[in-house]
């Protein structure tokens, strides 16, 4: 099952969904702030029930903001209290920084941490 946005602009947020090796992938593109958070948070949120592990593939994501980061903090909270596990690659070095400066990258970082690439 693929889930896809339609096609947008870079500067906007893109995701697909794919099964890989018992979990859920969702490739994030673009740009995860105020914007476009709450489209991410819908449709990652929607999929928690169902899922036990869920990848949040943030390679192509260019930029994030402080709505981005309550989106996955949020997102991880939600994922916890249902049983599902969260984890996210591939992130960028801002995305990265981001997180570090928040004291989240830890929480995050379990699949992340030797570059993981799929």
């Amino acid at each position: 099952m693929t889930a896809e946005t339609p096609s947008l602009p870079l500067h906007q947020l893109t995701f697909k969904s794919y099964p890989f090796e018992g979990a859920l992938v969702v490739e994030c593109a673009g740009r995860l702030t105020i914007e476009h958070a709450h489209l991410l948070k819908t449709e990652v949120k929607a999929m928690i029930p169902s899922q036990k592990r869920i990848i949040l593939d943030l390679g192509e994501v260019a930029f994030m903001d402080s709505s981005g980061l309550g989106t996955l903090v949020g997102l991880y909270i939600s994922a916890r209290n249902s049983g599902c596990q969260l984890e996210a690659c591939n992130m960028s070095k801002a995305v990265r920084d981001l997180l570090g400066m928040s004291h989240l990258l830890s929480v995050f970082e379990a699949c992340g941490r030797h570059g993981m690439r799929m």
